[in-house]
């Protein structure tokens, strides 16, 4: 389950008033992931440990009392794991490309210069390639408010990272959407810039000439604060823009928005997300917009050239050189993309740049009649098992409304609109010609601001609430000094049983009351007698918060191969620790001091 959201503003404000250390939100924000990842590992690939974010918030307290001026002060975000933050690698999903940058990505340095504080890498469809979040050896990304279904991609696990409460705002890329769609299946706001208005230095390439870096948040206010830090030219990036002095702007009353004639609105036979997208019309229209019916084919045709055109081609030159030499080690579904790029010629590819020109010649008139077209971000959504079942299908029904705008160098923004009755997002896209980024964002919080938007479906759907399995191993056992810690936070037993044979367990020496350290050795091993007990996240979070070192929190492999959250220990608990395997659990242990 979600956790309370964090946003840009009210951190920034309270860390830079002193009212609030940046240490301690790190030491929350590390909390807060750990807490999360029993519901879903699958969020980050990598990301730095709880005194590693502490040691940034100290970093940066000291910082504002030497008196710098930090925007982003202590605010905690996350990076999409195909752009460069030095001291963890960079894997685009694929462990095999996986290398560790001597400098962070241009837009990181930026933001690590506001005060803003890196948490870690997110987890992605395989360098970028999809618009699910199931396509990666991490594991696969679902919605954070129904988990049957995929959280949209391939910026998943930053779109997760935010909507799960676990940081203020994440960075993910977007070449055909990845950077909406996820925004719009979990409720949130994503901001994809115009092509070369933030850098892409530093970022793993998709389609090098279409790429953008991009931000999730909670509103929209939220977004704009990251777009005054990131946008600017980088001259180190040889597709940044300059942004003209003057830019494409809105009426601020009677504004004319774009939508497409009756028969191209295409929902593919989603009722609830037609519903949703009709409310956001009418909502726009009680703002003083006037609606006016544009002709869109000439963006859906256009969109046919990213996956069925050349533009394949660009995927595949990106990496070229490990695609062929190491083919086995890219996911067959992104394998299969990549591979049908060797075969374009450069005839294909001028043929595709004539053919989107024409496109973009005819995509005039809709500006021309409309001061900002809208659009649903995704026409549906999917359960994952669809999506694996069915990978490529339904990844290109994802994109409708997506593929076309960086093609066509449209700037766009994908703004919550509403839940479905599974309790997954809808959202729609606001779409300008380039550089209309904040006449989009000024739109966008007009709408914020005309009724409050919900946060979080108003129902929750069965799977949401997953509850954390926590396999206790000494003085958390029934009957023990500790149990109440659970009874307190209503855990409820799931199964007595034992571990894997793998693990030696010790009475650690001095402790009150008496403890276990359970190890993992691995061969010379046993199996240990446990009970797993069920809580909801937020008891798990909160008893997590009360173990002592030397104990931690890990995952326990049980006899049966099934994983579990569990006790464990750092190497300084077995000072002077007695090994006590051969009793076979806590309670037989315990039994033989009180014979003796």
């Amino acid at each position: 389950m979600a956790q309370p959201p964090l946003q840009v503003a009210d951190i920034a404000a309270r860390v830079r008033s002193g009212a609030l250390s940046a240490e301690a939100v790190a030491r929350d924000v590390a909390a807060r992931v750990l807490a999360y990842e029993a519901i879903q590992p699958e969020v980050w690939i990598s990301r730095f440990d709880a005194e590693q974010l502490a040691a940034q918030g100290r970093a940066i307290d000291a910082r504002l009392a030497a008196g710098e001026d930090l925007p982003l002060a202590g605010v905690p975000f996350a990076i999409k794991d195909n752009i460069d933050l030095a001291g963890l690698p960079t894997t685009a999903a694929c462990p095999a490309f996986a290398y560790r940058p001597e400098r962070s990505a241009e837009v990181v340095r930026r933001l690590l210069a506001a005060g803003a504080l890196a948490v870690g890498k997110t987890n992605l469809d395989q360098f970028a390639t999809g618009l699910v979040g199931a396509r990666s050896p991490y594991g696969a990304c679902r919605a954070v408010h129904n988990r049957a279904y995929v959280s949209g991609g391939s910026s998943a696990g930053s779109a997760v990272a935010v909507a799960a409460g676990l940081v203020a705002f994440s960075l993910g890329t977007d070449t055909a959407g990845s950077g909406r769609v996820p925004a719009a299946l979990n409720g949130l706001f994503g901001l994809k810039p115009t092509k070369g208005r933030w850098s892409t230095s530093g970022v793993v390439p998709a389609c090098r000439s279409l790429d953008c870096v991009t931000v999730f948040t909670h509103t929209t206010a939220d977004a704009a604060r990251v777009d005054d830090v990131l946008a600017g030219f980088d001259s180190e990036d040889s597709y940044s823009r300059r942004i003209p002095a003057v830019t494409p702007g809105l009426p601020a009353r009677g504004f004319r928005f774009g939508l497409p004639l009756a028969d191209q609105r295409n929902f593919l036979g989603d009722r609830g997300s037609a519903d949703l997208f009709d409310a956001a019309v009418r909502r726009l229209e009680e703002m003083g917009g006037v609606p006016v019916e544009v002709d869109i084919s000439p963006l859906t045709e256009a969109a046919q050239l990213l996956y069925a055109g050349p533009w394949v081609a660009e995927r595949t030159a990106a990496i070229e050189d490990f695609l062929r030499a190491r083919p086995g080690a890219i996911h067959p579904v992104v394998r299969g993309i990549l591979q049908g790029g060797l075969s374009i010629s450069a005839m294909d590819a001028y043929r595709g740049e004539y053919a989107l020109k024409a496109f973009a010649r005819r995509a005039e008139a809709i500006f021309a009649a409309a001061d900002v077209l809208v659009l649903p971000t995704a026409p549906t959504t999917y359960r994952l098992a669809e999506v694996l079942a069915e990978p490529l299908a339904l990844n290109a029904n994802l994109g409708l409304y997506t593929n076309f705008v960086n093609l066509l160098d449209m700037s766009a923004l994908s703004l919550p609109a509403g839940f479905r009755d599974n309790a997954t997002g809808f959202g729609v896209t606001l779409i300008g010609p380039a550089f209309a980024d904040r006449a989009l964002l000024s739109l966008s919080q007009a709408y914020e601001e005309h009724a409050p938007m919900p946060t979080t479906p108003p129902l929750d759907t069965a799977g949401v609430r997953t509850p954390v399995r926590l396999a206790v191993v000494g003085a958390h056992l029934a009957a023990m000094p500790l149990h109440w810690q659970l009874t307190s936070r209503d855990a409820k037993l799931w199964r007595r049983t034992r571990t894997a044979p793998a693990y030696r367990l010790y009475a650690i020496a001095h402790s009150t009351p008496p403890k276990p350290a359970l190890v993992h050795v691995g061969d010379g091993g046993a199996s240990i007698e446990v009970e797993v007990y069920e809580l909801d996240v937020e008891a798990f979070g909160s008893f997590v918060v009360e173990v002592p070192a030397p104990l931690a929190i890990g995952t326990l492999t049980l006899e049966d191969g099934t994983e579990v959250k569990g006790f464990v220990a750092e190497p300084r608990a077995l000072d002077g620790a007695a090994d006590i395997t051969a009793f076979g659990g806590w309670r037989a242990y315990i039994a033989s001091l009180a014979q003796a």
